[in-house]
């Protein structure tokens, strides 16, 4: 059986990965662009949608990868998906 969380490791989780992307803010404002959480599950999902300049850049798989799974991972192991909600499927689940 998977592992899940509950209610208050889910809350801290969510806690610890808005301050994760507020660390990146400012990096994703200076383009044009940011970033907001959109949703955590219990099975380990972190759902963020990407706003802005993000939205449509090249470099979106990449700081999707190098820099927002990177920093949730961090701070969240428990994280297994971190997912954009709304970039194209190949490049929304990393």
């Amino acid at each position: 059986m998977p592992e899940t969380m509950n209610a208050t490791e889910l809350e801290l989780c969510e806690q610890r990965i808005r301050e994760a992307l507020n660390e990146l803010r400012p990096f994703l404002e200076a383009d044009g662009g940011d970033i907001s959480l959109e949703e955590v599950t219990a099975d380990g999902t972190a759902r963020v949608r990407l706003h802005g300049a993000c939205t449509n850049c090249a470099m979106s798989p990449m700081t999707m990868k190098a820099g927002v799974e990177e920093a949730i991972k961090r701070v969240a192991p428990q994280i297994k998906v971190v997912e954009a909600v709304n970039l194209a499927a190949s490049v929304a689940q990393l």
